[in-house]
């Protein structure tokens, strides 16, 4: 069973776990498990996706329960009147606040984007985060006798594909357990020293206005136990600074 964060005639908000995809994709062919079934089988009922999370990646994850409500709140993600906050743990010490607006080119798939125009311009991608956290481990990585890491506060403006990652990578923060964008030393240490085999980003909260009641929602997600797990490891008051 997933954890239903929100539900009504309307809509559904579930915690989605890391590893499962949204729904049916040509890029993981192998995959059996898709949120929106399992959703649908859970509720009894068909549901309409109106926006996406990366497979790797947990937290909130919204669904319509209508052709209707799901492009009323598609528009709100195409107008960007929706505020999102995601949690993530990345290498190395940023600095308390700052705004990431670096362009993005769009990621394009051998398989599903065949058609698509390839040489399209880099499109506006802007990131906000905040430091919550910040730590140091007695473990060499590298040249480096200890490794150093941040916990953000990740408010993304724009909805870019693999936005935060990307983001992450650029200011040469990557986010732990990230394999695409990622560092893969860091990577191998907390897989050896941790057990992490997840991306170490959750869709912590999102903030919208609801299609037909026409009030403010703010829904907030679990940071899943095993984040919570590798936090308390790593020595971070994780119960004190994540609300």
């Amino acid at each position: 069973m997933l954890p239903i964060l929100y539900q009504d005639e309307y809509i559904v908000v579930i915690d989605k776990p890391s590893g499962l995809l949204v729904h049916r994709s040509m890029i993981d062919k192998h995959e059996t498990r898709f949120a929106l079934q399992l959703v649908r089988d859970q509720i009894g009922q068909y549901v309409y996706p109106v926006h996406r999370l990366d497979k790797p990646t947990s937290g909130v994850l919204v669904m319509a329960l209508s052709a209707e409500i799901a492009a009323k709140l598609t528009e709100q993600f195409s107008e960007k009147t929706i505020q999102k906050k995601y949690i993530a743990l990345v290498r190395g010490y940023t600095p308390e606040s700052d705004c990431i607006d670096y362009p993005l080119n769009e990621m394009l798939d051998k398989m599903t984007d065949k058609k698509a125009q390839q040489d399209k311009l880099a499109q506006p991608a802007v990131t906000e985060y905040k430091t919550l956290w910040q730590g140091e481990l007695p473990i060499a990585v590298g040249r480096y006798a200890t490794s150093r890491y941040s916990l953000l506060s990740l408010m993304p403006q724009t909805g870019r594909k693999h936005q935060l990652r990307r983001h992450m990578k650029h200011i040469f923060h990557p986010i732990v357990g990230d394999t695409t964008h990622g560092d893969g030393k860091h990577n191998t240490m907390f897989r050896e020293q941790f057990n992490l085999e997840r991306l170490l980003l959750v869709a912590k909260e999102m903030t919208f206005e609801h299609p037909v009641l026409l009030k403010k929602l703010t829904i907030k997600a679990s940071l899943s136990p095993e984040f919570t797990e590798i936090l308390t490891a790593i020595n971070c008051p994780v119960a004190d600074i994540v609300d």
